[in-house]
């Protein structure tokens, strides 16, 4: 799965550690750790007999392996999902449309990350 980047983490890192309670930072990691997660669970798609095509299949594996992992002493929250297709759903083949499920949701509350830290800081 591709990863993302934030440039001047290791700034705002610094900063925060000086001036404040990480626990607060470890707490908001953590919230929107979750948040992200809930986010890509509710978009994934899930097959269905009508859309596989398979009488009686039941889907749901891609949203349940959608996990959360807090890391780095708390400071980092990692979002993926385990399904070994589910690069394909987000991005699609020459065969199949994409299904983007983790961008969106990660999109959506990059926003907010950054509107809880930045009230941590001030």
């Amino acid at each position: 799965m591709a990863g993302v980047r934030i440039d001047g983490f290791d700034k705002l890192e610094a900063k925060l550690k000086k001036s404040m309670n990480m626990d607060a930072v470890k707490t908001v990691v953590k919230g929107n750790g979750a948040q992200l997660q809930t986010k890509a669970q509710k978009n994934a798609p899930v097959g269905t007999p009508q859309s596989t095509g398979i009488p009686g299949y039941v889907g749901g594996k891609l949203k349940q392996s959608i996990g959360l992992d807090i890391t780095d002493g708390g400071l980092t929250a990692e979002v993926e999902p385990t399904a070994d297709y589910a690069a394909y759903v987000e991005y699609g083949t020459r065969f199949m449309e994409a299904q983007p499920y983790l961008k969106p949701a990660y999109d959506e509350q990059k926003k907010k990350f950054i509107k809880d830290l930045n009230e941590l800081v001030r």
